[in-house]
């Protein structure tokens, strides 16, 4: 089936691009940048339709990239329905937002005038990576498109080279990602040891012989490398300040993609879940607490964008609750609908964004719906459908991850209900203080976007409507995952979607119907509101705790103690001494050829004498 075609390709555009965009016309970066990704989802659908049921993985086999004695890592590719899940999501969603970035991106000139080709070029070089990531047959392959990812990540996020914010948020997630990095290379490393191998096949076949606690470590090794690419307690830091990179990025990549590696990748892993409890109750806590934290700060963010950068942390909680206990499908279920909504949200944001000439604070909007009519639309979309409001998309995701975990602990579907309620709050905020009221903002040409992003916009808010509805993933994994109780609590069902209704009555009456309300609140509550609006001091608590430490004792001992002092020392020391003999030695290159031969006559006695003692003269 030539599946390396469908990474190839966006590697091709990034090529072309990359080496020749800067002679390019805009046009012909287009064709290339968004021909490549077109035509890699147009060869996802083909494999998908010739392979048939997916029952099996099918897989194809390229070269042996390594071979030591009996331990061989091949270069492959496999497809099955988890991966046919996630190369969907991946080409058709990323399809969408490249073709949507040539709207967004078209005033794009950039330092040195390589802006425009060079965000195109990045694009392409992170869908290869990604697809790489999807497809591997082993673990370490994947780890060649996971770290791939996070290098585009960080080429994305400090796309504005020029402006420090931009870099410093780029530094953040590299280096926040490789604490996550390190986990998983240890388990890999576990893996190895245990198993032998690191294909997929041969380790997930021989997990159940395995001893539970060989199989915990490894889980929840795997697991601090998840939360470091997708984004959970303690490693969540760096998402938000991503939103520094042009919007675009922000969707794709800090949306709908690559955070939600971490999410396929404990998915993929789950015949070592299954036999690994408490690595799962440990994804279960941890997603639980990231859902409930992040959407806590989303309430106060006035920057658009940071609240759709801390929902998406919050809702890759969600998906991690669905791995933890157990109901992988719904996970994965939740990453599909996820990638309509909020790749719609970010997109949306954009568009704002864009109609208000780089404007992303909510306080300086208001009114925009009847400006930016279509926009505002295509948002509603997104914003019914991650509120969890039957029958759009995101109620049928969220909903069975949330009875999933009522059956596994009562206590997180309760969690996971009150987050829900503060999720639909804090989006409706985002809504009503974005296009209701009247307009609070400098004065603007406000215009609605082109079309080259409408019709993006448009296809993810039918996506979002209606996608949970047509494309029931956990149907199509079917038997790829342990099969959980079904149960249809329509109890449990209402609670959770009374509690996205309450949250979108609060907003409305607190920004809508008595618009100063809010105000008055965060006054009587300026303690836990300011707490929330620094969104609890995190940066700065790992500021003083790990970085500065860090860079502190890095400066006074490996700076000045070890390399000034030992290795400096070493070297100039070695340095003053020969200087020392040499200037000794130079005494003797007088110039003066009597000085010389006497040199040369007590040179040839030493050596007399030194022959005849050694016995030479016999």
């Amino acid at each position: 089936m030539q599946l390396w075609l469908i990474p190839l390709l966006p590697l091709a555009g990034f090529a072309i691009n990359g080496l020749f965009g800067r002679r390019f016309s805009k046009g012909l970066v287009n064709v290339f940048a968004i021909g490549s990704v077109v035509l890699s989802f147009a060869w996802v659908l083909k494999t998908i339709a010739g392979l048939g049921d997916l029952n099996t993985a099918y897989v194809e086999h390229y070269f042996t990239w390594i071979q030591s004695g009996p331990f061989t890592i091949n270069w492959d590719f496999a497809v099955d329905r988890l991966t046919a899940v996630m190369l969907l999501v991946v080409t058709g969603i990323g399809s969408l937002i490249h073709i949507y970035s040539i709207g967004y991106m078209a005033h794009e000139h950039g330092p040195h005038h390589g802006g425009y080709y060079r965000f195109f070029a990045y694009l392409n070089l992170f869908m290869f990576f990604m697809l790489t990531l999807v497809l591997a047959a082993n673990f370490l392959v994947l780890f060649v498109g996971w770290e791939g990812v996070g290098l585009c990540s960080y080429l994305l996020i400090g796309f504005y080279f020029d402006k420090k914010f931009a870099t410093d948020a780029g530094n953040k997630a590299f280096i926040v990602n490789r604490i996550g990095d390190f986990g998983f290379s240890l388990a890999m490393f576990y893996i190895v040891k245990t198993f032998a191998s690191l294909d997929f096949s041969t380790v997930f076949a021989k997990a159940a012989g395995a001893p539970e606690s060989t199989l915990t470590l490894i889980g929840l090794l795997l697991m601090v490398g998840a939360a470091g690419k997708s984004a959970q307690i303690p490693l969540y830091v760096w998402l938000p300040d991503a939103m520094a990179g042009p919007t675009p990025v922000s969707a794709l990549i800090h949306a709908a993609t690559m955070v939600t590696a971490g999410v396929y990748m404990t998915a993929r892993s789950f015949p070592i879940y299954t036999h690994a409890p408490v690595a799962m109750e440990v994804i279960a806590v941890i997603g639980i607490a990231t859902a409930f934290f992040a959407a806590t700060i989303g309430i106060t963010q006035n920057d658009i964008k940071k609240v759709f950068a801390y929902s998406t942390v919050s809702q890759l909680g969600y998906m991690f609750v669905g791995v933890g206990v157990g109901a992988f499908s719904a996970g994965i279920y939740h990453l599909v609908t996820h990638a309509f909504f909020k790749a719609l949200l970010f997109l949306g944001a954009g568009s704002v964004i864009h109609s208000l000439s780089g404007e992303q604070d909510l306080r300086n909007m208001g009114g925009l719906r009847s400006k930016i009519p279509w926009t505002f639309w295509t948002m509603v979309c997104a914003w019914v459908a991650i509120s969890g409001i039957p029958p759009f998309a995101g109620f049928f995701s969220k909903d069975a991850i949330l009875l999933a975990a009522y059956h596994y602990a009562p206590w997180i579907y309760w969690l996971g209900t009150l987050t829900a309620g503060i999720t639909a709050f804090y989006v409706s905020r985002a809504m009503f203080l974005a296009f209701f009221g009247s307009y609070r903002g400098h004065e603007h040409h406000i215009h609605e976007s082109p079309a080259v992003m409408m019709v993006p916009l448009t296809i993810l808010g039918l996506l979002s409507l209606v996608g949970g509805y047509l494309f029931k993933i956990p149907v199509f994994l079917g038997s790829l995952f342990p099969a959980l109780e079904e149960s249809e609590d329509f109890t449990l069902m209402a609670i959770s979607v009374a509690a996205g209704l309450l949250g979108i009555l609060i907003a409305y009456m607190m920004y809508v119907a008595k618009p100063g309300m809010a105000d008055s609140l965060a006054a009587s509550l300026k303690g836990l509101y300011t707490l929330v609006y620094n969104k609890y001091f995190v940066d700065e608590i790992y500021g003083a705790a790990v970085v500065s430490p860090v860079v502190n004792g890095s400066r006074a001992v490996l700076w000045k103690g070890v390399d000034v002092e030992v290795i400096d020392g070493a070297a100039n020391g070695i340095a003053s001494r020969a200087q020392d003999v040499g200037s000794v030695l130079r005494r003797l290159q007088s110039g003066n050829i009597r000085s010389y031969a006497a040199w040369v006559l007590f040179g040839s006695v030493m050596v007399i004498v030194a022959l005849g003692m050694a016995g030479g003269f016999r």
